[in-house]
């Protein structure tokens, strides 16, 4: 009986419990529900950055790595090489030719007495010209003047003319010899072109204009820096050739073997089928005899590539006399078969176009009457001659 009393007593009890349990939840819930619902104010939007400005501006252009550098060089195109000696005797006549314009002012004197005759053979010797030419031409025209009775200006200056354009010898082979060749397996060879010279007297600068020179006639060339002893003699240089698309070939190392780049470059010219190589040398004075041995090892080690066909000598005409000193000895080391003369325009010296042409029987080939790349001309001993008498 006792049992079945309590147990209805349990159970009103547990579901007593179970009331005050929901209730108090319910409570719980009601107090909590007001802060669930309170809206977080807007966040005002952060103003813009430098930083943020930048980044975006890079986001619109190209990658770090894609961004695009200066743009290469463009490749130039050289003057043609016609008419170009005109254009260079009109300077030279511009310049006033102390030569051309002092003899004709004494030739045209009414009677021309033995002052006169000592007057014009200084002028001729101040030119440079050398004594032999000089009396050669001084007895020319004296006798010319006497035997014809000439007193007219015009005369007398188509004399003058003639005799100077005899001196200066058109008759020499002024030709670049370019023609490569074949080897022993009949394949075609490089013409290879060693230029040598002193110190200051435009070497470097010569070879980078005669490179223009030869891609103007269509050549395709190579450059050799073997002048390795004169510091960015060899930046120098690969300037120039890569001004009209040419490729250099060169030590990195100042004091290098020159005789061993001269080799390299026209093995690499052999390999890509160039036309003409040019090596360009250090300037060597003429009285360093060790430098001239080695100028004889550079020549000697080309030709077991390719036979030499030219070797050119760049002269300073301003040097005078001096000049002949230098063509003997390099010509004694090198073989030198032809001349480029600098340095022409504005000077007195064109007497030394005849005297170097004479001491060696060597001709001017080429000569330099600019600093522009293009300034460098075929001579023409004709237009030379007209430019010293003043005619453009």
């Amino acid at each position: 009986m006792n049992e079945l009393t309590s147990t209805p007593g349990l159970i009103v009890i547990a579901i007593a419990l179970i009331a005050i349990v929901t209730v108090s939840l319910t409570l719980v819930r009601q107090r909590r529900r007001p802060s669930d619902t309170i809206e977080t104010p807007p966040t005002a939007p952060r103003a813009q950055t430098a930083v943020d400005q930048e980044i975006e501006i890079v986001d619109e252009g190209l990658a770090p790595d894609a961004v695009a550098g200066p743009p290469a060089p463009a490749i130039e195109e050289p003057e043609p090489v016609v008419g170009r000696f005109r254009r260079l005797k009109a300077r030279l006549a511009r310049s006033g030719s102390p030569l051309g314009a002092k003899l004709l002012e004494v030739l045209s004197r009414d009677s021309l007495s033995e002052d006169d005759w000592d007057e014009i053979e200084e002028l001729l010797l101040l030119a440079d010209m050398g004594a032999g030419p000089a009396g050669e031409l001084l007895d020319d025209l004296r006798t010319e003047v006497r035997v014809r009775g000439l007193a007219d200006p015009a005369q007398v200056r188509d004399l003058l003319r003639e005799k100077l354009v005899a001196l200066v010898n058109p008759d020499l082979d002024r030709t670049l010899n370019l023609a490569g060749g074949t080897d022993e397996q009949g394949e075609p060879l490089p013409a290879v072109v060693l230029v040598v010279g002193v110190n200051g007297a435009g070497k470097t600068t010569t070879v980078g204009k005669l490179t223009r020179v030869l891609v103007a006639e269509d050549k395709s060339v190579l450059l050799g820096a073997a002048d390795t002893f004169r510091a960015a003699a060899a930046d120098q240089l690969q300037t120039w050739g890569a001004r009209v698309g040419v490729e250099t070939v060169r030590s990195q190392r100042d004091g290098a073997d020159p005789a061993s780049v001269a080799f390299d470059a026209v093995k690499e010219a052999k390999a890509q089928g160039v036309d003409v190589v040019l090596v360009d040398t250090a300037g060597r004075l003429q009285n360093k005899t060790g430098l001239m041995d080695e100028l004889g090892k550079v020549s000697r080690v080309i030709q077991k590539e390719a036979p030499l066909s030219e070797v050119l000598l760049v002269l300073d005409a301003t040097t005078g006399q001096n000049g002949l000193t230098q063509a003997r000895v390099f010509t004694e080391v090198a073989g030198v078969t032809g001349i480029v003369l600098t340095k022409l325009d504005g000077t007195a010296k064109g007497g030394i176009v005849v005297a170097v042409q004479r001491e060696l029987g060597v001709p001017v080939k080429l000569v330099g009457l600019g600093e522009g790349p293009d300034d460098l001309a075929p001579f023409d001993p004709d237009q030379f001659v007209d430019g010293l008498l003043g005619d453009q």
